[in-house]
């Protein structure tokens, strides 16, 4: 066999692209037994295998505290702010309801940014105005008004 397809180049070929589909096919029936890595862009499972887990929600935005205090973005944080340091930070304003840092869920290190509640508006806008470009752990914090959905 070896010998003939020396001899026959166009032959050899033509057995390469055979083997080619067959292996393409293959690769198609298994990938659609599985469904983790469809070839065929039309699977309806693909949506599925994405799909969120139960309980956590996804959302670029969130509504506003219900409390009736003001949020206040806090970003450009060094990643070793603790929620402690973050909250006495803004306690020399006035009261804080809550203070918080977003952290990555896969390995829980923060994101850089965070968010504080304080109920009182004049107690805000002075917390604001004295933190704002504040350089804390060697970074300069970004503080404003939270935009929130609603």
């Amino acid at each position: 066999m070896i010998t003939w397809l020396k001899s026959n180049p166009a032959a050899a070929v033509a057995l390469a692209v055979v083997a080619f589909a067959l292996g393409y096919v293959a690769h198609v029936l298994v990938a659609r037994l599985f469904c983790g890595s469809c070839a065929d862009k039309s699977c309806k499972d693909k949506k599925a295998a994405k799909k969120v887990p139960d309980g956590v929600k996804f959302q670029k935005r969130h509504a506003p505290p219900t409390d009736g205090s003001i949020e206040i973005y806090v970003g450009n944080l060094s990643y070793d702010l603790t929620e402690d340091r973050l909250r006495s930070e803004f306690e020399a304003f006035g009261k804080v309801n809550s203070a918080r840092i977003i952290t990555n869920r896969y390995n829980g290190k923060s994101k850089g940014f965070g968010f504080v509640h304080m109920p009182n508006d004049k107690e805000v806008e002075a917390a604001i105005s004295a933190l704002n470009d504040k350089d804390i752990l060697g970074r300069k914090l970004k503080c404003n008004v939270a935009k929130n959905v609603g």
